[in-house]
């Protein structure tokens, strides 16, 4: 198992309630665990998910998380 350290962000939020601005909420996953698997463990849904960095960067619903991972997760935004 690994542990990944979540921050969820602006309108994702909701999902989570409980958790501060910015706090991070860890996440055990099975060795081997990719972004998407995360979101899917998270029960976020996809299509509210713009972006999610991996310690800073962007990256893919591929890409495999490792132990001690920092993952920001963000909604579309809009504005102007």
């Amino acid at each position: 198992m690994i542990t990944i350290h979540v921050r969820i962000f602006a309108t994702l939020r909701r999902h989570y309630p409980h958790l501060g601005i910015g706090e991070a909420m860890p996440v055990e996953m099975p060795d081997g665990a990719t972004v998407g698997q995360l979101m899917n463990h998270l029960q976020l849904p996809l299509d509210h998910v713009k972006v999610v960095f991996v310690n800073g960067i962007v990256r893919g619903q591929d890409h495999p998380l490792v132990d001690g991972d920092e993952v920001g997760v963000f909604p579309p935004v809009g504005g102007g």
